[in-house]
């Protein structure tokens, strides 16, 4: 760390960070006062800012954290980071430790980095609560005005945010600061461009020569821990693991599951692949599946791996980050297979496993030649399928009504039926319903061999009732385990949804809303026959339509009737398809009947909103697994 001086005049760091007559930095010492004297207090906040050139004054924080000041003029290090963030954040709590963890390994291996904190808290106790867990230098929170020009000079608008800059010259090596330490942590020093492209360079002559080592072994680790099953040791119950060679899956069918203690779609998927792994052991196949997890929290890698009857990588293994980069994780569950010569085969099979179940293991090892016998099979499964097969479980053979009376799966065979995924804390749910009510509505009255099933994915009893209360038709009972089937048979991956099933029972359309939307009640019985005359009398409609027009919602531009696929309306805020008044500089739409009708927006339900569960994000009409 020897580079010369900085003033705070001149260029570089300096004259970014100092504000005014502060020329100076903060951090916290690590020590801590019970009660921080009142004159403390005051010497912190009164006669901080004149400090002399080069002191290291100890003087009182609020909250009782002793801190250092640290002139800019003295910082040495090559590269400083500016990290934006605040305690209220979640993202930024998720990624503070990860950024101590690296910065604290770098100057472990006296690598030349520093970071600084610009906080965006919302008052000096939340700031220094924070702070007090940083290892690093802060801009005072009462420096207000410094703060904000920071933020502005870097165009901050959304934390967590993390500029790596040359500390003396002032060059930016990148703005992307959070996903180069999230992906490549220490690797990615000095966290410049080159650096990532010499990185990602190497990754990929790793792969071209890939084996089952270079995959899970690092310098320090050549085994893989194995679960023995639990113990009772002094009254608590641990996991007995054991060391496992990696040279021991040389020659095998490895799967790299990654899993996430207590995600519900994880857990799901590992319960049907031990089953398809103790099937494919029991016919002899050389198949092992080794977990690489993604817990912070040890306690819950412990509890999920317990339940599990294979290998795993030990937690806190530096290996982990690095195969979610190296196999570019996109979403969970994903299960990675690597062939007997330590090649990958396919980077994801879990949609495989979830789309077929138990069953899969039929389609090992995923050949093109396996996968088309599986499709067959699940060929020949759908053109048995009936409404019974899709509503009947074991004792579980009936829907209820409003009043809780059970009605007879039965009674809806030879109707058209819809299955409707939904959820109260769902806002696109909520949204979506009473345009549901009042399609349902518009077509029972001309059509009695129709019917909608609720489906509920609520989290309690309470939820439920007061959504369905809502709704004219029929649900499942709450926390039937008829849903988890359902939802897995039709591969729902966002609520609301729409399946219609049709009088022989056989699935007429994976996505009945669309047509609902566009159509309205005329979309009735869903079928691809109905929904192709549709679209040609939209089509001939649209021939009368004129080319261009202008709105009040829109007077920048003009729009222009475009035939796009589906579309969010900016006037009614409902889904549309098909054609569209739109807007493309400014990425615009209307459907026709609100561009022709000039009709206003629509208001909200004014219902409470509730907060998604975990695995869920909300994004405009729908909420989706994550």
């Amino acid at each position: 760390m020897a580079e010369a001086a900085l003033t705070t005049t001149g260029g570089g760091i300096g004259a970014i960070l100092a504000a005014g007559d502060r020329d100076f930095l903060v951090r916290n010492s690590g020590e801590q006062v019970r009660t921080p004297p009142p004159f403390l207090v005051f010497a912190f906040t009164r006669l901080l800012p004149r400090a002399s050139p080069g002191a290291d004054l100890r003087f009182g924080a609020v909250i009782g954290w002793i801190v250092h000041v640290v002139k800019i003029s003295s910082i040495e290090a090559n590269n400083v980071a500016l990290y934006f963030s605040a305690s209220w954040c979640p993202p930024c709590r998720q990624f503070t430790p990860k950024l101590i963890e690296t910065y604290k390994e770098l100057a472990s291996q006296g690598k030349s980095f520093e970071v600084v904190f610009v906080s965006g808290d919302k008052n000096d106790e939340a700031f220094n609560a924070y702070f007090a867990k940083m290892p690093w230098l802060a801009v005072p929170f009462s420096d207000s005005e410094g703060r904000k020009g920071i933020n502005g000079r870097f165009k901050v608008s959304g934390i967590p945010h993390l500029v790596i800059l040359d500390a003396k010259t002032g060059e930016v090596y990148t703005e992307d600061g959070v996903e180069f330490v999230t992906g490549y942590g220490v690797e990615a020093y000095p966290f410049t461009p080159e650096r990532i492209n010499e990185v990602n360079e190497q990754e990929k002559a790793a792969k071209d020569s890939q084996t089952i080592q270079s995959v899970l072994s690092t310098s320090t680790r050549d085994y893989l821990i194995s679960n023995n099953g639990d113990k009772m040791l002094n009254c608590f119950i641990v996991v007995v693991c054991t060391q496992l060679p990696i040279s021991d899956l040389v020659g095998k069918y490895v799967g790299l599951c990654f899993v996430v203690g207590g995600f519900g779609p994880v857990d799901q998927f590992t319960s049907v692949l031990a089953k398809i792994y103790e099937k494919l052991k029991e016919v002899g196949e050389k198949f092992e599946v080794v977990a690489v997890s993604l817990d912070s929290d040890e306690s819950s890698f412990k509890e999920s791996f317990a339940k599990m009857p294979w290998l795993a990588i030990p937690h806190g293994d530096k290996m982990c980050e690095k195969l979610v980069r190296y196999f570019e994780l996109s979403s969970l569950p994903t299960l990675v297979l690597i062939g007997p010569d330590g090649k990958t085969l396919n980077n994801n099979v879990a949609d495989i496993i979830e789309e077929h179940g138990f069953e899969a293991w039929e389609g090992f090892p995923f050949s093109a030649e396996k996968l088309d016998i599986l499709a067959e099979k699940a060929k020949a499964k759908a053109a048995a399928q009936t409404l019974e097969s899709l509503l009947i479980s074991g004792d579980s053979d009936f829907v209820i009504g409003k009043d809780g009376a059970k009605v007879p799966v039965t009674e809806l065979v030879g109707k058209t039926v819809l299955l409707y995924f939904s959820a109260k804390w769902c806002g696109p749910c909520r949204a979506f319903l009473p345009t549901l009510v009042k399609e349902y509505n518009k077509i029972k009255e001309k059509n009695s061999d129709f019917e909608i099933v609720f489906i509920s994915s609520d989290r309690e009893q309470s939820s439920f009732d007061e959504f369905f209360s809502g709704m004219p038709w029929l649900a499942l009972p709450f926390g039937d385990e008829r849903e988890a089937l359902l939802s897995k048979a039709f591969r729902i991956r966002g609520i609301p949804s729409l399946v219609a099933i049709g009088p022989t029972g056989q699935t007429v359309g994976r996505d009945a809303k669309t047509p609902l939307m566009a159509h309205g009640a005329d979309a009735f019985p869903f079928t691809e026959e109905r929904l192709e005359e549709l679209q040609r009398k939209l089509d001939e409609m649209a021939k009368g339509w004129p080319e261009k027009l202008k709105h009040e919602l829109h007077e920048e531009h003009e729009l222009v009737l475009l035939r796009l696929g589906t579309y969010r309306c900016n006037g009614c805020r409902e889904m549309g398809s098909t054609w569209s008044y739109r807007c493309g500089e400014c990425d615009f739409d209307l459907h026709p009947k609100c561009a022709l009708a000039e009709k206003g927006k629509k208001g909200e339900d004014g219902k409470a909103a509730e907060e998604a569960p975990d695995g869920y994000v909300c994004e405009g009409d729908v909420c989706r697994k994550v």
